[in-house]
C-alpha cells in the first residue's frame, strides 16, 4: 500500500511536470490560468497524499490552504484582472514555441542530473521527486524570461512556488505551519501587488508588454 502511494506522489509529480511543459506551450492567457488551476489541484493531491503516508496531519492544512490559495482564490484573481484588462487571447512569446520546448527538454534533463546525487541520499517516500520539482521551477522560470506580458509572467512565477512546494513536501515532508502561512500570505500579497502593477502598466501605456517599462528609463 505504502509502495501504490509512493508511486501516486511520483506521478502527480509528473503530471505537474507536463501541466509545466504545457504552459510554456500555451499562446491563451486564459488556458494559462486553467492550466496554473490544474497545476495547484495536482498539488493539494499531492500534499494530501504525502500527509496520508508519513502521519504528518499538519500536510492536511498545508493542503487545505494551497486549495484555497491556488485553486480558488488566486485563479479567481487572475480571471478578475484579465476581465478587467481584457488581454485573455493571445500571448506573445520573445521565443517561437518550439524552439522554447527545445529548451525546456533540456532543462529537465539538466534538472534529473543535478538532483540525481541529492536524492541518493534521501530516505523520503518519492526521491525521485526533487527531480521533478526542479525541473517545474526551471520551467516556470524559462516561461517567465520567453514571456513579454506582465500576466504570464506573473503565472511564472506562481508556478515557480508550486514548485518549490512540492520539493519541500515530497523531500522533506512539508516545512513548519508558521512558514507555509507566512509563504501563503506572500504569496497572495505578491500577487495583489502585481495585479495593481499590471493596471498601472496598461493605464499609462495602454498595454501590458512590460518593453514599455524601458521609458522610463529617460524620466
Amino acid at each position: 500500500m505504502s509502495l501504490l502511494l509512493t508511486q501516486s506522489v511520483n506521478l502527480l509529480g509528473a503530471l505537474l511536470l507536463l501541466l509545466a511543459f504545457a504552459m510554456i506551450s500555451q499562446r491563451r492567457i486564459l488556458s494559462l490560468i486553467h492550466l496554473f488551476t490544474l497545476q495547484g489541484a495536482a498539488l493539494v493531491v499531492a500534499t494530501a497524499t504525502v500527509g496520508y503516508v508519513t502521519q504528518q496531519p499538519h500536510l492536511y492544512l498545508s493542503a487545505a490552504i494551497t486549495f484555497v490559495l491556488k485553486v480558488l482564490l488566486i485563479p479567481y484573481l487572475l480571471h478578475r484582472v484579465i476581465e478587467r484588462l481584457d488581454v485573455r487571447w493571445d500571448v506573445e512569446t520573445l521565443i517561437n514555441i518550439p524552439t522554447t520546448m527545445l529548451i525546456g527538454i533540456l532543462l529537465v534533463i539538466f534538472a534529473f542530473n543535478l538532483a540525481l546525487p541529492i536524492a541518493q541520499l534521501s530516505s523520503s517516500i518519492a526521491r525521485g521527486s526533487l527531480g521533478i520539482a526542479l525541473a517545474c521551477v526551471l520551467l516556470s522560470f524559462l516561461m517567465m524570461i520567453t514571456r513579454s506580458k506582465a500576466v504570464p509572467q506573473v503565472i511564472g512565477f506562481l508556478s515557480m512556488e508550486n514548485g518549490l512546494f512540492f520539493a519541500a513536501t515530497a523531500a522533506t515532508y512539508g516545512m513548519p505551519m508558521v512558514v507555509e502561512l507566512g509563504i501563503a500570505l506572500d504569496v497572495l500579497i505578491g500577487v495583489l501587488i502585481l495585479g495593481v502593477f499590471m493596471f498601472q502598466i496598461r493605464e499609462q501605456f495602454d498595454s501590458l508588454d512590460i518593453h514599455h517599462l524601458e521609458r522610463l528609463k529617460d524620466v
